[in-house]
């Protein structure tokens, strides 16, 4: 298999990659990563006498703006190295996992379960690969540096993540940060941290002349976001059967199935997302999780679709407050989905997002930026 580095040069040769001075150094970064994780283990005089075990590769830290190459250059990571004690998830995803799994420690063990989970997490784990970390509440903020650090220095896991943040702007204004600050420190003193803020954003370019917003219902507009999937997504047309799904855990012991879910992208339909009786929590998961949502077959709606005019305010709310981009198709332009019933007084508010979320500045905004 080629490497991260010479695939990275296939792309740009082949024109689907445009040259990127910032793209190619963490490309070049990647690869030494590579190569010092594939290389043989060689422990040593010492480490044959006293036990020790030799120090992991040192992980890294890639942040920048949306649409940059993060993504895709965490695929080229993921894809090229050989070994099989690697992991790449969601950071979403995986502290939901780490406070289930901390839920169910409490119950089973006395005393602090941190530990255990950490060594749970590391078993057989050489390398954990994080897309877009980002730290939105204390419960996550008050356990990562004590997790984190289990699982770098105690366990010897290499972390490579991407980030929109820089790690000092990590939850910045959070409440009682100060706990957070010691995550941070370990950043910067277990990870090379490498900025990727080229000047051109990828992602607009792959929705340059789409619109956003598609009406009337029907196969033109279908047609319109299938193709903004596919050029997000990079996932081939032909193979369009075989978009993976996903089930996602919006708390309580509740899961959310994502039809069609691929690199940081959704699609739901209306009546999945909000014909069901979905809250606040449902919507804040999706929004965390998530930096697109493609959402299909709005329909008008009236009195006697309150309740899901109701749940469409707080998705968007939640949509909009975390900067998720969005697709839709729809029966109307937004002024015109709801006209008239109860709640038409608080839907103006979400006519105005839903216009902003159109605009230019929006769509530049990176993933989470208030």
């Amino acid at each position: 298999m080629t490497s991260i580095l010479a695939r990275y040069e296939e792309l740009v040769a082949a024109g689907e990659l445009q040259p990127d001075p910032e793209q190619r150094s963490a490309a070049e970064r990647l690869e030494r990563l590579q190569q010092s994780l594939e290389a043989p283990k060689q422990s040593g005089f010492l480490g044959k006498v006293f036990g020790a075990k030799p120090s992991p590769p040192r992980g890294l830290y890639l942040w920048g703006g949306v649409g940059r190459g993060k993504s895709m250059l965490m695929d080229l990571f993921h894809e090229r190295l050989t070994i099989r004690e690697k992991r790449r998830v969601h950071f979403h995803a995986f502290m939901i996992e780490v406070h289930a799994r901390l839920r169910e420690a409490r119950k089973n063990e006395s005393g602090d379960p941190i530990p255990p989970v950490a060594a749970a997490l590391a078993q057989g784990l050489r390398v954990l690969a994080f897309d877009e970390m980002v730290v939105n509440n204390s419960a996550d903020a008050m356990i990562m540096s004590r997790l984190f650090t289990a699982l770098i220095e105690g366990h010897g896991v290499t972390v490579v993540t991407t980030s929109n943040r820089a790690p000092s702007e990590l939850y910045k204004d959070g409440l009682n940060r100060e706990h957070f600050l010691p995550f941070i420190a370990l950043i910067e003193r277990e990870l090379d941290v490498l900025a990727l803020n080229g000047p051109v954003d990828y992602r607009l370019e792959r929705l340059a002349g789409m619109d956003t917003w598609h009406t009337p219902l029907g196969d033109a507009a279908t047609a319109q976001v299938r193709e903004a999937f596919f050029r997000l997504t990079d996932f081939a047309p032909e193979d369009s059967a075989h978009v993976p799904s996903a089930e996602l855990d919006v708390g309580g012991g509740r899961i959310l199935h994502v039809p069609k879910s691929l690199k940081g992208v959704a699609v739901f339909s209306f009546r999945k997302l909000c014909g069901e009786a979905r809250g606040a929590p449902d919507y804040l998961a999706v929004a965390q999780t998530y930096h697109t949502v493609i959402l299909v077959g709005i329909p008008r709606m009236g009195p006697e679709n309150r309740n899901e005019a109701a749940r469409f305010v707080t998705l968007i709310d939640a949509l909009y407050e975390h900067r998720v981009k969005l697709l839709v198709t729809a029966a109307a332009e937004p002024e015109e989905l709801y006209e008239s019933g109860d709640g038409r007084f608080e839907f103006d508010r979400t006519i105005s997002r839903l216009k902003e979320m159109q605009s230019e500045d929006y769509l530049a905004a990176g993933h989470g930026e208030e």
